[in-house]
């Protein structure tokens, strides 16, 4: 196998060398070996991969996943690691080689032929070490990766954190010193799996003597939305490349223009297809093809797809507050959506097809908006292609969360470089509509307590380097490399605890759940834009089956304990059932009740937002998916299977929903419609207890555009005691929306 390999990259050069051809070519490296640098045996690896995974795959560990296994591999952290590969290179005269690695997880030595090429120290980027071919060997060459323990790096960069700075700790572990995934050191809904490894993909790039680095479109739209210029801003490596051309075509609108690569580079197209959201029309895309020329010759093509729309936050004093909305081709949207997570603790086996199916879930419980949280990873160019595709926005975190962060020379030196790689990765991707500096930690610092360690020097101290980061640093970067994207410095903007967080900025609502409050507080608790809220439910019994034996099928068992991450989940949701009568000592009982207490939450939550419309425009709840299989938040779990309330969800997230609601003494029925048009049709209104029915109200009605309105009202001492009123409201095309609410007289 190693010997075909080998050949098949020497067909490669002789080829590319023999025929004068200039495309740019990647060649992969598809023969990986791996050990614990303690060990002299090599295992075979799989790259882009996992030391956990390749532990797996040669049965040196068993599934982390299954049953209580996770506590026997959290040596595997504290290790060093080498992956290995060899190659054998003939005849590449004339030929550029640059090496490139899309994503090193995290500290990484990389050594080609003895010579070190490499220190990487970000998971979060991806490094080129450009013209390699002085250190290629004309026959074999070995290639190999070192990987460094991240708990024993961290821990060295904390001690010398610490003495410089003058304080003993900043809150959180050693994990804000390395820049990786936060969620792999543990969270409430997610295992302890410190990874380390060739994560995304490697390879040689072979090139002539020029090549496209990067292409950026920058969006100018006419205010009537009738022109729009696309200015391409075509990045080539090298100094002298004035004698080429550049060509920019799109088949589909017969655009096919050809410039000189010294000329500004513009096309404008009239009467543009608008990009829309998911519900709000077609996420139409110009499929862009930039082609590098000289003498008819094509020395390199990126392709690129490009969405025409204007995405807008707006924030504006108003009688209330301060508005948070987005506005999309001057239309203000109502966003439907969720948090999501990385959708697994060994991101490699996050497929293509895994993105797709994930991205079509969120479109058929029409979502509109998701929101990458700030403690996982900026994800696969492919999270954002499905996207685009499906017209689902993206609300975009810089990976920091729920804790204060470095500010020294050196950490700032790693975030400027991180920040710059992927904004400039993801700016032409249409559905970013937001960046956002972190997740919770402005909330954290004021209060969670964090301050009560620390003299008011130290405070200052502290306070300054967070605003370095998020409020200096971060919004620069944004401003300069985008084209107005609009940035946040944290989520959420006022923590929950303050009258505040409901007239302004967006809010993370733990009221319900942390603060054991009951979900008839979310009718009450409406923010501006809330953009977390949710509540724990077990996920399918088929799916705790996969992950335990039979004798772990019992409340409490100590294998569901450890899939069990909240560090009150059991307690919190006992505490819940009492509230609301349910049984708590029967296992499936359970288990459905906890299925059933997160459907009464995100219902509540989800109703009392959408009528608050155009005061509340929009809800993201928490959370989408899973990144194992786990008792969480999540509405579809680790296996793709969805939780009785992702279907809930889908029904209240549809573009009309119809919502009955008893307030202060009175019945009332609201519609929301989402729609930029009037939607027509009829009410039914009925009202059943115990095989009786009463019908109340049938009448054609006209529905307003975008709004929120009160439809029906009446006193609640006209109703059956303790009955359900039936609503439905059928459209002049057919379209059914029912919904009913008990009456509590």
């Amino acid at each position: 196998m190693i010997k075909l390999i080998r050949i098949f990259l020497i067909l490669i050069f002789v080829i590319m060398s023999n025929t004068g051809s200039a495309q740019t070519t990647k060649v992969k490296f598809d023969k990986w070996t791996f050990r614990n640098t303690k060990d002299k045996v090599f295992l075979p690896a799989t790259v882009p991969g996992t030391v956990h995974t390749d532990l797996l795959s040669n049965k040196v560990i068993e599934d982390p996943f299954y049953r209580d296994n996770e506590k026997k591999v959290q040596w595997i952290e504290k290790e060093d690691w080498v992956y290995r590969t060899e190659f054998i290179v003939f005849n590449t005269d004339n030929k550029k080689i640059d090496l490139v690695f899309e994503g090193l997880d995290t500290y990484a030595r990389v050594i080609l032929n003895g010579n070190i090429l490499l220190n990487a120290d970000n998971m979060f980027i991806g490094y080129r070490i450009a013209e390699i071919n002085k250190y290629i060997n004309t026959g074999n060459n070995v290639l190999e990766i070192i990987f460094r323990s991240p708990i024993a790096v961290e821990d060295s960069l904390a001690k010398i954190f610490y003495a410089s700075m003058g304080i003993t700790k900043l809150p959180e572990t050693g994990r804000i010193f390395t820049r990786k995934a936060a969620y792999h050191y543990g969270w409430d809904w997610s295992p302890k799996f410190v990874t380390s490894g060739i994560w995304r993909d490697v390879y040689m790039e072979v090139y002539d003597d020029v090549k496209i680095n990067d292409v950026y479109v920058k969006q100018i739209i006419s205010n009537d939305y009738s022109k729009a210029t696309l200015d391409f801003n075509v990045e080539l490596n090298g100094t002298e490349n004035d004698d080429y051309d550049i060509e920019v075509s799109n088949k589909e609108n017969n655009i096919s223009n050809k410039y000189s690569a010294k000329d500004n580079i513009s096309i404008t197209i009239d009467n543009p297809k608008l990009w829309w959201s998911n519900g709000a029309g077609e996420p139409y895309l110009y499929k862009i093809e930039v082609i590098l020329k000289k003498d008819g010759k094509v020395y390199d093509t990126k392709f690129i797809n490009i969405g025409i729309r204007k995405i807008e936050l707006i924030q504006e004093q108003d009688s209330a507050g301060t508005s948070f909305y987005f506005r999309l081709n001057g239309q203000p949207v109502f966003m439907k959506g969720a948090n999501f997570i990385p959708a697994d603790n060994f991101l490699p086996r996050v497929t293509k097809e895994k993105y797709k199916e994930l991205i079509r879930a969120a479109k058929e419980t029409n979502m509109n908006m998701l929101r990458v949280w700030g403690g996982g990873v900026y994800e696969d160019e492919e999270f954002y292609n499905q996207c685009d595709e499906n017209g689902i926005l993206v609300w975009q975190d810089f990976m920091f969360a729920c804790a204060m962060y470095p500010w020294d020379k050196d950490f700032l030196k790693k975030v400027s470089e991180e920040a710059n790689y992927n904004i400039k990765r993801l700016r032409n991707y249409t559905c970013i509509a937001l960046w956002c500096g972190n997740n919770e930690i402005d909330e954290g610092w004021k209060n969670w307590g964090w301050q009560n360690n620390y003299k008011e020097e130290q405070k200052k101290l502290i306070w300054g380097g967070y605003q370095k980061v998020f409020q200096e640093l971060l919004p620069e970067l944004v401003n300069k490399n985008t084209d107005g994207v609009h940035y946040v410095s944290t989520s959420p903007q006022i923590g929950w605890g303050h009258n505040e967080s409901m007239t302004q900025g967006d809010s993370h609502y733990w009221g319900v759940w942390w603060g054991l409050e009951k979900f008839d507080t979310l009718e009450k608790k409406v923010p501006r834009f809330m953009s977390e809220y949710g509540f724990l439910s077990f996920p399918d019994t088929l799916t705790i089956n996969k992950f335990t034996e039979a004798k772990d099928r019992y409340l409490f068992s100590d294998v569901l304990k450890v899939h069990q991450k909240h560090p009150t989940g059991y307690e919190t949701l006992t505490k819940y059932m009492e509230k609301y009568n349910l049984k708590i000592d029967d296992y499936n009982e359970f288990i459905k009740n906890t299925q059933s207490l997160q459907i009464l939450c995100l219902k509540t939550a989800i109703e009392a937002q959408r009528i608050a419309k155009p005061y509340c425009m929009g809800t993201l709840l928490w959370q989408f998916n899973d990144c194992n299989p786990v008792i969480s938040w999540s509405i579809l779990d680790y296996y793709g299977t969805p939780k009785p309330s992702l279907e809930i969800v889908k029904r209240l997230y549809d573009d009309i929903l119809i919502i009955p609601r008893e307030e202060n003494g009175m019945i009332r029925v609201y519609i929301v419609n989402d729609r930029n048009e009037t939607v027509n049709g009829k009410l039914t209104l009925q009202n059943r207890n115990s095989g009786d029915e009463t019908v109340l109200f049938i009448s054609g009605i006209s529905v307003s555009p975008n709004s929120s309105k009160m439809y029906f009202e009446r006193g609640v001492e006209e109703f059956f005691k303790d009955s359900k009123l039936e609503c439905e409201f059928v459209t002049k095309d057919g379209a059914k929306y029912y919904n009913d609410a008990k009456v509590r007289n």
